[in-house]
């Protein structure tokens, strides 16, 4: 027998998982990671604490599988986007925290080259809209605040990466610097059009070439891992950014099939074949992946829209609000109220995402009378992650021309079957839940599956999709209308709140 190691590192968790020719995961290890939040708007992690718990959970995992290492046919990594990484090439080590994709502290940075007018260059070039959500701000950011460090960089000692980057560069013992195009796409760095860093973008962002990353295919052997970390050396063979390998992971393969992943915060993507697309409704333009031949025609498309706080909402409820013991409790306390009671939260804690993009936009919490409880407020979270879905799925129909007649959902919060119910009567389309939970870790392994001979086709994969649970819309038309349009006063009245 052999298997496929998925390398899934996201915003909270390191995990590993060992998948099988059937697409099947025979193997999880999982462990978190500790968040930092130094000053409002600021979300930083310890890199070394993040590769540390990536080996822990890729040693582990073969462990509690009972394997020899020399099963492994190939590794495949995916990871939190945007998170930036600057490290010192020399020792390894980081020289300041990473700068998390939910940060905001180069937002006022944002505001000024929009004011400059430089937002439509950048979004023609880039297929992303001018935000602090993206890396280039954070690099830029490192460089001039950590003493030392445009001096270091000017003579070629720095290195700046995703943290796709960052793990290989420690899975291989220093001895690789690559990204892979789609998270390369996510940089505000690279051009969609020539497939490459923009010299322009460079300059603009004052940003040495030198610390960049050569950027690779989505799927083929890349590098070889150190021996001594499990005993023999491993090709690393897959590499996408999170959401895209959720993607790949639910087979969304044709134009027109579109995804949504709950976790941290909710990401649509929706596959727009070989040509980028431009969106007009504040939608992102990115790479899906990239096939092993690095050429234009075997790059796939999306358009992406960002949704900061999902996942994230329900923690804030456990652990700011207190009023649920574990996440797992907000589905029945939620189910408790027959609705809101007209109470609507916005969880704009870090601004807001698609398609309103205001990096000053606060939470907000309205609505709410001496008879609103818990109860309420926690069926208004569960409400207001699917109302930020449902305009996303809207300004995606809109760029797209075409009707989306069907989301596929994946996740941990997608486990909520109250959450997916009230997401199909948000969109008034069917939500699918597919039967492997664990499509961005299974993305990144038929990434590596398909550069290895694991698997020989798209159309293998497909064939391996299949359907947990289908949620079909109850809400009458005109009612979903009108709770989409209370929603939107919502977020109106949300919006240029801060004053950072």
């Amino acid at each position: 027998m052999t298997y496929i190691l998925a390398l899934d590192q996201g915003t909270t968790s390191s995990r590993a998982v060992l998948f099988n020719r059937d697409g099947h995961p025979v193997a999880t290890a999982q462990k978190e990671f500790t968040q930092y939040f130094p000053q409002p708007g600021w979300v930083e992690h310890d890199a070394m604490e993040i590769w540390q718990t990536q080996k822990e959970v890729m040693q582990g995992v073969v462990k509690k599988a009972g394997i020899a290492a020399s099963q492994i046919q190939a590794i495949g990594i995916t990871n939190q986007r945007e998170t930036s990484v600057v490290w010192d090439r020399r020792t390894g080590v980081p020289i300041a925290p990473a700068i998390v994709w939910q940060d905001r502290r180069t937002a006022a940075f944002c505001d000024r080259l929009k004011q400059r007018g430089q937002a439509a260059g950048i979004q023609h070039a880039t297929g992303l809209v001018l935000d602090a959500y993206f890396s280039a701000t954070k690099l830029a950011w490192l460089l001039d605040h950590v003493p030392g460090a445009r001096q270091q960089a000017a003579q070629g000692h720095l290195a700046f990466g995703t943290i796709d980057t960052w793990l290989i560069w420690q899975l291989t013992g220093g001895r690789v610097h690559a990204t892979d195009a789609s998270n390369a796409s996510r940089t505000l760095l690279f051009n969609l059009h020539t497939q490459a860093w923009d010299p322009s973008l460079l300059k603009l962002f004052n940003v040495p070439a030198s610390v960049l990353p050569k950027v690779v295919s989505s799927s083929g052997v890349l590098a070889e891992t150190d021996a001594s970390l499990l005993g023999v050396p491993l090709p690393i063979a897959g590499v996408a950014g999170d959401q895209q390998a959720a993607t790949f992971g639910q087979a969304c393969f044709a134009p027109g099939m579109a995804k949504n992943t709950y976790g941290t915060g909710c990401f649509m993507l929706m596959n727009t074949g070989t040509v980028p697309v431009q969106s007009r409704n504040q939608l992102l333009t990115t790479v899906a992946w990239q096939g092993p031949s690095a050429s234009k025609h075997s790059t796939a498309y999306a358009l992406e829209g960002s949704v900061f706080m999902a996942g994230a909402t329900v923690q804030w409820l456990r652990d700011g609000l207190q009023i649920i013991d574990k996440a797992s409790d907000v589905e029945a306390l939620a189910a408790s109220v027959p609705n809101t009671g007209d109470v609507h939260l916005v969880p704009a804690f870090a601004g807001l995402g698609a398609p309103d993009w205001d990096g000053q936009a606060r939470g907000l919490l309205i609505g709410m009378t001496r008879g609103t409880t818990r109860a309420h407020i926690a069926r208004a979270a569960l409400e207001a992650i699917a109302w930020q879905v449902a305009d996303v799925f809207q300004a995606m129909s809109k760029d797209s021309g075409l009707a989306l007649t069907e989301l596929r959902v994946d996740g941990g919060a997608s486990q909520n079957n109250l959450l997916m119910q009230m997401q199909a009567d948000a969109l008034g389309v069917p939500v699918v839940r597919a039967r492997v939970t664990e499509t961005t870790a299974l993305g990144a392994a038929y990434l590596a599956g398909l550069a290895t001979g694991f698997w020989t086709s798209a159309a293998d994969i497909t064939a391996q999709w299949a359907q947990d649970r289908c949620f079909e819309p109850q809400r009458p038309s005109a009612e979903r209308l009108a709770g989409l349009a209370r929603w939107r006063q919502a977020v109106a009245r949300s919006r240029s709140w801060a004053q950072d």
